[in-house]
């Protein structure tokens, strides 16, 4: 007959029990992980999504390179309003997400005259950092930039213009955005990555550029963050 000693049989329990313990702490962990990973899926879909600038169409407001938080849960209770920064669907291909701010709502008159916009007949100032790179004014014979409408904002529509006005494609060229393909409101810099025309290309030979893309961005990682940007509010 085997027989155990008091003292393996202690041994036995002990690490009985330090097994229970571990498989408890491994099961805490996985529900923690598997809890944290609904959440994100949940604010991911339903409240807040990260957005990368790849224009400049929203200078001095927005620059390429910014990352952004969208809150998409405030406008399930209200509309947008004139000054929001607003992610929608690009009207003329909704595969595509466009931001701009939005300059008036349903029922408003929008009119640009010599490059001033006017919002029912009152002229309205540009926002802080908007601004005007082209000195030449652009007759309305040949574009819609410097002079449009008068035009009233359709029921469920809205007006948006770029902040950089003169180099920002928006509904004075193809109309207005429908509030349904609205995903949210820009809330947030939390991230700026300064383009450097200097960087590697992402180009064949890929392996080559991989290492090459790597090192220069480790190199120059410091300059290239847009420090002053980081975590402004809009």
């Amino acid at each position: 007959m085997n027989e155990l000693q008091p003292e393996a049989v202690a041994t036995f329990g002990r690490t009985r029990m330090i097994k229970r313990r571990a498989r408890a702490r491994a099961k805490d962990y996985i529900e923690a992980i598997l809890i944290a990973l609904v959440i994100a899926v949940i604010l991911r879909v339903f409240v807040i999504q990260a957005y990368r600038v790849e224009s400049g169409s929203m200078e001095d407001t927005l620059a390429e390179g910014d990352f952004l938080f969208v809150n998409k849960f405030i406008y399930h209770f209200r509309d947008p309003a004139p000054g929001d920064i607003i992610v929608f669907e690009y009207p003329l291909n909704p595969t595509k997400d466009f931001i701009k701010r939005v300059v008036a709502t349903e029922g408003q008159t929008v009119e640009v005259v010599n490059k001033r916009l006017y919002i029912d007949g009152q002229e309205v100032a540009d926002p802080l950092r908007a601004k005007h790179i082209d000195t030449k004014t652009l007759p309305p014979e040949l574009s819609t930039r410097d002079f449009f409408g008068p035009k009233q904002v359709p029921p469920g529509q809205l007006f948006v213009l770029g902040d950089n006005r003169d180099d920002s494609r928006d509904s004075r060229f193809w109309g207005f955005v429908d509030k349904g393909a609205v995903k949210g409101k820009a809330v947030m810099i939390y991230f700026s990555w300064m383009p450097d025309p200097n960087a590697p290309k992402w180009t064949a030979p890929y392996i080559d550029k991989i290492f090459s893309m790597f090192f220069y961005n480790i190199a120059h990682f410091p300059s290239r963050i847009g420090w002053s940007r980081l975590f402004r509010s809009l």
